[in-house]
This record gives C-alpha cells, sequence and structure tokens, in this order.
C-alpha cells in the first residue's frame, strides 16, 4: 500500500496540538529520559514506541476505564486505547525531531497506528500493546502491526497519513465520559 500524505509540507508532522502536545512538561521529560537511554535517532524511535506499547497498558486489555487523548495526559495517568497511545507516541518522536504522522486501519471501527519517517519514507507502527495473539513490533523493514485487515470483511488500511488525529477519532475521544462509553461509540469508518 502506498501512504499518502495529508499534507506536502512535512513540517506538519513535526507540529504540536491539542492532542499531540509535545511540549508539554511531561512529554518533554520523558523524551529526555527516554533520549538519554540511547544514541541515535532511530534507537529513540524505538525505545519511544516500546515505552508507549509496554509501559502503558490499552485500557481495554487491563479494564481502565479512564479515557484519555491528549499525550501528556496519556503519559501521566499511564493509560489509552490505540489511538490516544498514538498520540502519545506521535508526541513523544516529535519531541526529538521523528517526523510523526497518524493513521488508520478499519477492522470493523476505526484502529489507530503511527507512521515514522526514516530514509525518505514512511513506516507504519501500532504501539497498541501485545497481549496472546498481538505481537506488534517495531520495524523499518516490512511492518509487524497488531492486525492485518480481512478485506473479505470490508476491514481495510487507510492510505492517508494525518498531522493531526481525525476529527471523527478526536471527537468520540472527547465525548466518552468513560471507556465503556466510547467502546459503544467507537468511529466505525473515517
Amino acid at each position: 500500500m502506498q501512504l499518502i500524505q495529508e499534507t506536502p509540507d512535512l513540517s506538519a508532522y513535526l507540529a504540536a496540538d491539542e492532542a499531540i502536545d509535545h511540549h508539554h512538561p511531561q512529554v518533554r521529560e520523558t523524551a529526555a529520559r527516554l533520549a538519554a537511554e540511547v544514541t541515535d535517532s532511530y534507537e529513540y524511535a524505538r525505545a519511544a514506541f516500546e515505552f508507549v506499547r509496554d509501559a502503558i497498558p490499552h485500557s481495554q486489555d487491563s479494564g481502565d476505564s479512564r479515557v484519555t487523548w491528549r499525550a501528556s495526559d496519556v503519559l501521566e495517568q499511564g493509560t489509552g486505547i490505540c489511538y490516544a497511545k498514538a498520540h502519545a507516541l506521535a508526541a513523544l518522536l516529535r519531541a526529538e525531531d521523528i517526523p510523526a504522522a497518524l493513521c488508520y486501519q478499519n477492522l470493523g471501527v476505526v484502529h489507530g497506528l503511527v507512521a515514522v519517517r526514516f530514509h525518505g519514507a514512511w513506516h507504519r507502527q501500532d504501539p497498541r500493546g501485545n497481549k496472546p495473539g498481538v505481537d506488534a513490533r517495531f520495524s523499518l523493514d516490512g511492518e509487524r502491526l497488531a492486525f492485518t485487515p480481512d478485506p473479505s470483511s470490508n476491514e481495510m488500511d487507510y492510505p492517508v497519513l494525518y498531522a493531526a488525529p481525525h476529527p471523527v477519532v478526536l471527537n468520540a475521544l472527547r465525548a466518552a465520559v468513560d471507556r465503556p462509553h466510547l467502546w459503544r461509540t467507537l468511529p466505525a469508518a473515517l
């Protein structure tokens, strides 16, 4: 699949916004801690991915009913669903000047991913969190995502790389009073 930038301006994929608030002290402190343990941007990107994937539980897996959507809130509260975890990873990457995009799959409901730009190309990553049957890994050599869409079930990968969270996703997160409510209102499509 060919990934398509929503905007040709690469600086848009480094920008902060309300959800990807990479200027927030919580994001900056986490980024600095991760950066201190590595020697280059590739190692940093892998460390940030593994931190979000492994240290921040997916709220459905952990049974946490809180809904987070800002990157800083995800890091502070230590919980989030796929969209929120994608916001956190994008913020950590952008905090270290690594272009990061938000992208999505339709798996019956919309699933959130991140694409990171290295060597002149975008590489999708899934920081959702592993569990039995899910083994997502950081990779620039072929995708290692949590899920593969099933076209026979009308599932698909969306090719667009967004600089900011898709409004449908952001609206669902903001409107949810808790995760059970969010689960009933997850977007079915973009």
